[in-house]
Order: C-alpha cells, then sequence, then structure tokens
C-alpha cells in the first residue's frame, strides 16, 4: 500500500521541522508532502531549506483546500491511501502502520485514528461538543465513531479520487456522515494525541464553537441536499 502523509502547514515554522522529522524516522516508506497554505511567517522558506517535499500555495485557502490539494498530488502520483497528518506535532506517525494494517484487514474506505475507541472522553467544552458531533453522526447514519473529530484520517484510492475531483469534500465530519450514507466502510484505530507547543491552530476558540455549530447543522440538514 504505498502511503501519502498529506501535512497542511499554515504559519508552522516552529514546529514542521519537528513534524517532518519524525515522520521520516517513525514511519520508514511513508511518501509525505507539506501544504504550505500561504503562510505568512517562515513556513516556507523553513521547508525549503530542509528540502522538505512541498505544495507552495500563494495565499492563505483554509484546510480544506490545502487538504484536497494534497489528495490531487497523491491521486496523480497513483497512491493506495493517504492520511491527513497535522503539522502541528499532535500526530504520532508510528500509528500510520497500523492504520494502513486496518484499511488492509478491513476492507476500509476510510480509517479514524480515534482517541476515544478504547478510552473515555475527558470533561470539556470541546469534547462535548465532540459527542454531540458524534450523536449528530450516529442519528443520521446508524454508525457510531467514537472520536468523530479526529483530524487523523487515513483514506483509500477509491476517497482520494473523491476529495480529488469534488470540489465541495473538506476533511470533517460531516463529509464523513455523507460519505457513510454513501455506503463507504469506516473503522477506527486506537491512537493517542500530543498537545500543540507551537504554531497558529486553524481552529481558535471561538472558531471552534463555530465549527461545532457548523457541522452539526451539515450533517443534520446540508449534507442531504449534496
Amino acid at each position: 500500500m504505498r502511503t501519502l502523509a498529506i501535512i497542511p502547514a499554515y504559519n508552522e515554522e516552529e514546529s514542521i521541522v519537528a513534524t517532518v522529522d519524525e515522520l521520516i524516522a517513525r514511519a520508514p516508506g511513508i511518501d509525505y508532502v507539506v501544504v504550505n497554505d500561504g503562510s505568512s511567517d517562515s513556513t516556507r522558506a523553513v521547508c525549503a531549506e530542509h528540502g522538505f517535499n512541498m505544495i507552495d500555495l500563494p495565499v492563505n485557502l483554509g484546510l480544506t483546500a490545502g487538504f484536497q490539494t494534497g489528495m490531487k498530488y497523491a491521486l496523480r502520483r497513483g497512491y493506495d491511501c493517504a492520511i491527513q497528518f497535522d503539522a502541528d506535532g499532535q500526530h504520532d506517525p508510528s500509528y500510520i502502520a497500523p492504520m494502513v494494517e486496518n484499511m488492509v484487514s478491513t476492507g476500509a474506505d476510510i480509517v479514524i485514528g480515534s482517541r476515544f475507541l478504547t478510552e473515555k472522553k475527558h470533561l470539556s467544552a470541546r469534547m462535548t461538543g465532540s459527542a454531540l458531533i458524534q450523536f449528530m453522526v450516529r442519528l443520521t447514519t446508524g454508525r457510531k465513531l467514537s472520536d468523530p473529530t479526529s483530524g487523523m484520517r487515513l483514506y483509500g484510492k477509491g476517497m482520494i479520487e473523491r476529495f480529488a475531483r469534488e470540489s465541495d469534500f473538506g476533511p470533517e465530519p460531516d463529509t464523513v456522515a455523507y460519505l457513510i450514507r454513501q455506503g463507504a466502510k469506516v473503522s477506527e484505530v486506537q491512537v493517542s494525541m500530543r498537545d500543540r507547543t507551537a504554531g497558529e491552530s486553524y481552529l481558535s476558540f471561538t472558531k471552534s464553537i463555530s465549527y461545532m455549530l457548523r457541522t452539526c447543522i451539515s450533517i443534520l440538514f446540508v449534507q442531504w441536499f449534496r
């Protein structure tokens, strides 16, 4: 299974080197591409200095466009699967191999790296939002996902093509819910994630609240009219 790690990066000059170096060291055989999403800091210069495989977007287009750029790259180069991998060091590359193995053994189209498959969610505003999205996904698909908001997702060949060709496919829970209703098979693998130590998140606190609300509305209503 030729696997590509897609690393969308926005203002990650402080973490991108450690992230890519760890990926290379702990996930040998996994290719990667950094998608510099119009960063206003030195992310592009740092990647160029270290010779990283990079696609450089001239302006900030957001996570969806950055990820879709990586999926187009994966499709054109014939990868069997592609994983969404954070640039901030939160994702542990040692879990990529078990996720690929799970995809092979289960025939899943999407494998989610779940923080809560065998562990309980801690109480917080963000986890409350995650639980609400989990309920919405189950209500509309009948499928229980333990960690629908996980950003560590592995997509198979068929999903690569759909994300590359469909302009409204974002790497978000509402798209996963839509794909489940379209017949996609989703599996989960228990992973651990680390806290961000540097850089700038795509989601601030207020954006996180807005994200949760928009996602729930999208799952309940918008996705049915796709």
